[in-house]
């Protein structure tokens, strides 16, 4: 900005005018380079992305995970070749042989914004609406964040997060959840740049997308405004991001009217949408915007002045803010060591010994209670944790005494969020205050209802967020409110995510366990499938062992005929079932089997002492057998939905008693007499 400042204004719109340029020629010829990719929205949003970037936005290219950077978000993922130009004309560890290698194999520029591999990316976009909702995440943490550690005039942390969104981003119903959020909590330091250029894929907005949007934001609490021209009014971009930033009670949506692909002969179509422009429209864009159509990848020399100047004022406001930072631990040492130790991913030390422990004397309780129970020595034990739940609280259990404070407009501070029934807004939110880091989230709602929620669960796992999903009701046995809500499926499914740690616990060590697990699962997220129903504490269970995905908790008689292996409630299901089978004369292991990923991860060997070579093994679980043909020879399981009936009902109407488990069990043996093939998932061989 000190560039700008210095110049004449003739010079200014002159220099503003060729990096704006740039960008468009820039963009197009990544795209075309690819022969893949989206044109359209990078070279009309070009404006945008400068005024951003060029003059509006506080980054260091040079330190890109600064803990006060403002956090930028291109919610059109589809447009990335729009933000991978940016970047690297920033600055940022991004080369001009990188924009040339777009959408290639192993590349840094992938065809959508991947944060795990472009340095810069903050969240993972390309399903639309789940940028702009992970942006609400992101200044739920920075709010929360800076009314914890700013003290007197330390503003440690003091950032904005700024969105670019499409037409798309907004149809979709997760960024109507998180933006009702927003609004209703007053997120003064969000600001969303809506891209109105009137195309999506199938033609004209007109088509399906007749709405006032700025009414319905408006009705949600937030700030609007329009900029008429944002192809060539570069001022107007500036002024409303202006105003939007001195707007500090509510979060700011700017509905830019732009014109998509702008200097293309197929601009302000859908045509130019997905597509190349292709070699002689390229040529004529070149043409038209001042570069030679017989050059590609052109960054004029005041350009690169320009950024290069920005990436120097960026690096100097990093470098002050690490001076600042240093007053501000000599002013408040333990304030100043405890966020610093929440942005490096540290755990206090001896949090875990705060874990509850049980014995097998202990009364049974269902294992959202025991969560509830954790919760409850977790929160305060880690001020870093924040979360809530989606209008289930009382079922969830998730609020706990030392959530003195809700998140809300007047106590940021609080730690306890209340979601509303917005089970996708309420991951999609999770999933952005993980990005921002410093803080753990988690967020609660019924096992059945993470259905809502796959989406942004997926991109948890995608983008190795530190999301702890606590869902509850996990099974038949939450009884009379019948099949919409009993899961049957759910926990195959989200068993199928690669890079996601679902741990469905028998009892109170194996929650706390769960807990455990999670907290220090850095790299993903953790599903925690938690019961209504009571489990009572099982002999020789432990909270470490849970880490091992699988355990005997039975080992039987001597020679051992068939293994029942359990999960959640079900484990003390197989314990009576074995105790029939001993009574018969066929000797029974039982093993709880908390978690096939954390299973999966043990060497070999200890899989073949859990599940010796020869002996038949019979899942039970109240869930569809799918996946359960990896670790088993036959399944005690519901391939149907389930039924409206009494919890202890509904178990015995689908066969989960301890003589119908028994009397399978027995059938397994018999038919293998001792010879059963190892499963797949027991001795790891991959073919």
């Amino acid at each position: 900005m000190s560039q700008l400042k210095r110049a004449k204004p003739t010079d200014i719109m002159a220099t503003t005018t060729k990096c704006v340029d740039t960008i468009r020629v820039l963009a197009a010829d990544t795209v075309e380079k690819a022969k893949s990719g989206h044109p359209g929205a990078p070279m009309g949003c070009a404006p945008i992305a400068h005024v951003l970037f060029g003059e509006v936005m506080k980054f260091s290219p040079s330190n890109p995970k600064w803990v006060d950077r403002d956090r930028f978000v291109l919610s059109n993922g589809h447009a990335c070749a729009l933000q991978y130009a940016m970047l690297h004309l920033s600055g940022y560890d991004l080369s001009m042989d990188d924009l040339k290698n777009f959408r290639q194999l192993g590349s840094k520029t992938p065809g959508h914004p991947e944060n795990h591999i472009t340095t810069g990316i903050e969240v993972s976009t390309g399903p639309l609406g789940q940028g702009i909702s992970n942006a609400v995440g992101l200044a739920i943490a920075e709010r929360h964040l800076a009314s914890v550690f700013n003290k007197d005039a330390h503003n440690v942390i003091d950032h904005f997060t700024y969105v670019l969104c499409g037409d798309g981003c907004l149809q979709e119903g997760v960024s109507s959840e998180a933006s009702s959020l927003a609004g209703h909590l007053g997120l003064g330091k969000l600001v969303v740049l809506y891209d109105d250029n009137q195309i999506q894929i199938d033609g004209g907005t007109d088509l399906a997308f007749g709405e006032d949007v700025l009414a319905r934001y408006a009705a949600y609490g937030w700030h609007t405004s329009t900029v008429a021209n944002g192809d060539t009014d570069f001022e107007a971009i500036r002024k409303a991001i202006d105003a939007a930033k001195a707007v500090t009670d509510k979060p700011s949506i700017i509905k830019v009217r732009t014109t998509i692909g702008l200097g293309s002969a197929k601009q302000a179509t859908a045509k130019v949408h997905g597509a190349p422009l292709g070699t002689d429209d390229i040529a004529a864009v070149k043409t038209k915007y001042g570069f030679s159509p017989s050059e590609s990848f052109v960054v004029p020399a005041e350009v690169q002045s320009f950024y290069a100047d920005r990436k120097t004022a960026g690096d100097a406001a990093q470098a002050a803010w690490t001076k600042a930072f240093g007053a501000y631990s000599a002013a408040h040492p333990e304030l100043a060591a405890q966020l610093a130790g929440q942005f490096e991913g540290k755990l206090p030390a001896g949090w875990d010994s705060e874990l509850p422990t049980y014995s097998d004397t202990d009364g049974a309780q269902a294992t959202r209670k025991y969560s509830h129970h954790a919760l409850a020595k977790l929160i305060p034990a880690i001020p870093a944790m924040i979360g809530g739940s989606a209008d289930l609280t009382p079922s969830n259990l998730t609020r706990v005494p030392a959530h003195d404070a809700d998140f809300s407009k007047t106590t940021p501070n609080g730690r306890y969020l209340r979601f509303g029934v917005r089970e996708h807004g309420m991951a999609a939110v999770c999933n952005g205050m993980a990005a921002h880091g410093g803080l753990i989230p988690f967020g609660a709602t019924f096992l059945v209802f993470s259905g809502y929620a796959l989406g942004s669960i997926r991109l948890s796992a995608l983008s190795g967020f530190q999301v702890i999903y606590v869902m509850t009701h996990d099974s038949i046995g939450l009884g009379e409110d019948g099949p919409t809500h009993q899961p049957v499926e759910t926990l195959a499914t989200l068993r199928a995510m690669p890079n996601h740690v679902v741990i469905r616990p028998a009892d109170g060590n194996e929650t706390s366990g769960a807990f455990k697990i999670a907290l220090n699962n850095k790299t993903g997220p953790t599903t925690l499938a938690l019961s209504r129903q009571n489990c009572i504490n099982i002999p020789g269970s432990s909270i470490d062992v849970v880490a091992k995905g699988a355990y005997v908790v039975s080992q039987g008689s001597a020679g051992t005929k068939v293994i029942l292996a359990a999960t959640g409630s079900e484990v003390q299901l197989a314990i009576k079932a074995a105790a029939l089978l001993e009574e018969a004369g066929l000797p029974t292991r039982v093993v709880s089997f908390p978690s096939w990923e954390l299973f999966e991860n043990q060497p070999v060997e200890y899989r073949a002492e859990v599940f010796p070579e020869g002996i038949p093994i019979v899942a039970v679980e109240a869930a569809c057998s799918t996946g359960w043909e990896r670790y088993s020879h036959a399944q005690v399981s519901i391939n149907t939905f389930g039924t409206s009936a009494p919890g202890p009902k509904a178990f015995e109407h689908f066969g989960y008693t301890p003589e119908k488990v028994a009397e399978k069990a027995k059938k397994v043996a018999e038919h293998f007499k001792g010879a059963a093939p190892v499963p797949a998932g027991v001795h790891g061989l991959t073919f």
